[in-house]
């Protein structure tokens, strides 16, 4: 696609027929678009740029749907003398290595000179008559005008056979779990009912540092009788943190999923031991009861701050490896470079354990305290819970539900989007805050 961010484009004076010569003229010419743009000879690139590329400039990049609890990834791109948005799938369950899947759900072009055409994607029986709104800069929506295209001729329940064949891989005959194929249905009665129709709020991919753990970005993540959900893994000084950019009727999209605790890795025990999940309950609930004290303890200090400026200034001047009492504590790792990580241990999942995927890889760099979200369904009394972070590698981590004794296997999104980038550290909070807020 048309890689340049068409807002750089217009600061450095790049002009539009810059833009239609090298970039778009030679991919129509390829031959491409010849049979449905037969055509192109006679358009004008100042058409071409004033008409799609510069009015639909502000609905390129990355944005999340309004699908009250699921969510879901749209990615716009400019493609020759479209511009397409594409609804990016997780792979099917449980296979978190695989590649994403995607489908158009609509597209921009220009049959006609100084015409922009907004076509429905949605269905299978080909592009057909669709609007666009843009409410603002972040925030636009589509409307499908011909929505008996999405219609079959077996009805609905053709519909939701080929809706569950290209969502989950299967058919519900290959799925045994009753409680599983409530979720299947209910999901499919939800979704479909929007025929299209929806509002697009923007995200952002989270900004990087050289001090971060791992590169942060967006991951596949197996989230038991949901499937694969998608999970963006941003940080935040000793905070990391996994936002849920697809959700289920227990935890929605916009919420956090998982916070990981940078200044309290664990030790794991030797595998022998790890296999005994009391074992492992025992270490981490240690940790919960540190992490506990410690929080009093800031607290209190905070308290006696307000009461004291010079009680204040002493607690500022401790490190932030030290407790109340001055000694070393578990943070005083977080601060330890990467290069001198401890090298890979082995590692095993506890019995009792559940793990939709069975492959999970058997060695890992380096654990942390951390919590998990869990809620009942509709996002009813939630809590947060103890687990364990676990990195694998430089695009693949776990998370230990010590509740739930159930494990998620995260896997790295390897699709380099554009337009992605958050203006500010600023922007990309204030988004997480909105999203959050947004399906709470």
């Amino acid at each position: 696609g048309l890689c340049e961010n068409l807002r750089k484009l217009e600061i450095t004076g790049v002009s539009c027929r810059d833009v239609y010569a090298k970039r778009i003229n030679p991919r129509v010419k390829s031959g491409r678009f010849m049979k449905i743009l037969p055509d192109y000879e006679h358009m004008e690139y100042r058409d071409v740029y004033t008409c799609l590329l510069h009015r639909y400039r502000h609905i390129l990049g990355l944005w999340q749907p309004d699908i009250g609890p699921y969510g879901g990834l749209l990615n716009v791109v400019v493609d020759g003398l479209f511009i397409i948005g594409w609804m990016y799938l997780p792979p099917h369950d449980p296979h978190v290595d695989d590649p994403m899947r995607f489908k158009p759900l609509f597209r921009i072009h220009l049959m006609e000179r100084k015409c922009a055409t907004v076509e429905c994607m949605y269905g299978h029986k080909g592009p057909h008559n669709g609007h666009i709104q843009i409410v603002k800069k972040d925030e636009f929506s589509t409307k499908c005008n011909q929505t008996d295209h999405h219609r079959m001729s077996g009805g609905r329940q053709e519909e939701f056979r080929t809706w569950l064949r290209e969502e989950w891989g299967r058919t519900l005959e290959d799925i045994f779990h009753e409680h599983m194929q409530e979720l299947i249905l209910m999901k499919f009665i939800y979704t479909s009912q929007y025929d299209n129709c929806l509002t697009y709020r923007r995200i952002y991919l989270p900004p990087s540092s050289p001090d971060d753990l791992i590169k942060p970005g967006l991951f596949k993540g197996t989230y038991g009788s949901h499937g694969l959900e998608i999970v963006m893994l941003s940080f935040h000084g000793k905070k990391a943190k996994g936002t849920k950019i697809t959700g289920d009727p227990n935890i929605p999209a916009g919420q956090q999923t998982v916070e990981i605790d940078l200044a309290h890795p664990l030790q794991l025990p030797d595998v022998e031991n790890l296999r005994d999940f009391s074992e492992l309950s025992r270490i981490v609930l240690e940790v919960q009861e540190q992490v506990r004290r410690e929080e009093q303890e800031e607290e209190q200090r905070q308290d006696d701050g307000d009461r004291s400026p010079h009680a204040s200034s002493q607690a500022v001047t401790k490190s932030p490896g030290e407790g109340a009492d001055g000694e070393g504590t578990a943070a005083g790792a977080e601060g330890m470079p990467q290069d001198k990580a401890p090298a890979s241990q082995p590692f095993v999942l506890p019995m009792g354990v559940i793990s939709r995927n069975k492959d999970y890889p058997r060695t890992c760099r380096i654990c942390f305290y951390g919590t998990g979200l869990i809620a009942g369904h509709g996002f009813t009394s939630p809590e947060r819970t103890p687990g364990v972070f676990v990195l694998f590698d430089d695009d693949r981590f776990g998370f230990i539900w010590l509740e739930l004794k159930s494990f998620s296997l995260y896997s790295r999104i390897k699709v380099s989007f554009q337009n992605a980038e958050a203006p500010s550290r600023e922007a990309f909070d204030e988004m997480l805050k909105n999203i959050q807020s947004l399906f709470s």
